[in-house]
């Protein structure tokens, strides 16, 4: 492989205050940006940008979006002032189009905290230029897969391809007390047959998410697994960077995807 080629990611962001208290996620997002070439520029799928169609963000200087209440009052002040990068986004939607997916430009959508929060600790310069794609909430997960695909030609090119999302999210289960808590059966049942499939090439199996033990209990809403999808379809050899639990049941893994 060249020297050159970054692989697919996939990041668990879990809760917004990542950004202020960043556990032991946090640490392994900085190690991994410094054992990777520098990227020249970084292509987002956030579960945070569900959207009819497929589009891609065209903005220049894309404003940090707050996309969530209730939170301390340092966390609305911070800001990720990464560029965005017009002609490689234009460039992605030629490319999409020329596979027979339509996609769409979106001058103006902010970025939202499923981008900022991981990059915040990857590239704190936020001096990359950062690129948003949209999760259609109409697409079936081989069709996610197949976008991650479609553009995993880019890793080749220098440019970071990151599926953002949460291998289990069922926030009506999180315990918020701030004790250490054992992690619930379901949430590790879950994500240990993910990776037992992920780790003998059964994509097939993971794609087929209806069928995964207590799917339900780990995602009553399907759009935070799903950019596993898209980071799964960057590229065929799967390993583990980080993997814990916070709040019980909420799993902050990190996959790479070479």
């Amino acid at each position: 492989m060249d020297l050159k080629t970054l692989p697919g990611l996939f990041i668990s962001h879990g809760s917004p205050m990542l950004a202020l208290h960043p556990e032991q996620v946090g640490p392994a997002l900085s190690r991994l940006s410094l054992n990777l070439p520098k990227p020249k520029a970084i292509v987002v799928m956030s579960a945070h940008w569900e959207s009819q169609a497929l589009e891609v963000s065209t903005a220049t200087r894309p404003d940090t979006w707050h996309d969530f209440r209730g939170f301390p009052r340092e966390l609305y002040e911070i800001r990720y002032p990464a560029p965005g990068e017009p002609e490689l986004a234009e460039r992605i939607i030629a490319q999409l189009h020329a596979a027979g997916l339509a996609a769409h430009a979106n001058s103006s959508r902010p970025r939202d905290h499923g981008v900022w929060t991981p990059l915040l600790h990857m590239y704190a310069d936020a001096d990359i230029p950062v690129i948003s794609i949209s999760l259609p909430m109409h697409m079936s997960s081989q069709e996610i897969y197949h976008i991650g695909q479609i553009l995993s030609v880019l890793r080749q090119e220098q440019i970071l391809l990151i599926g953002s999302g949460s291998i289990t999210h069922n926030l009506y289960a999180l315990v918020r007390d701030g004790r250490p808590q054992d992690v619930p059966v379901w949430a590790a049942t879950f994500r240990n047959y993910v990776v037992s499939k992920l780790q003998h090439g059964d994509v097939d199996a993971v794609l087929d998410w209806n069928n995964i033990p207590y799917l339900e209990q780990n995602h009553p809403t399907l759009e935070h697994f799903a950019p596993l999808f898209f980071a799964m379809g960057t590229g065929p050899r799967f390993s583990i960077v980080h993997s814990s639990f916070t709040m019980g049941s909420l799993g902050m893994d990190i996959y790479r995807f070479d």
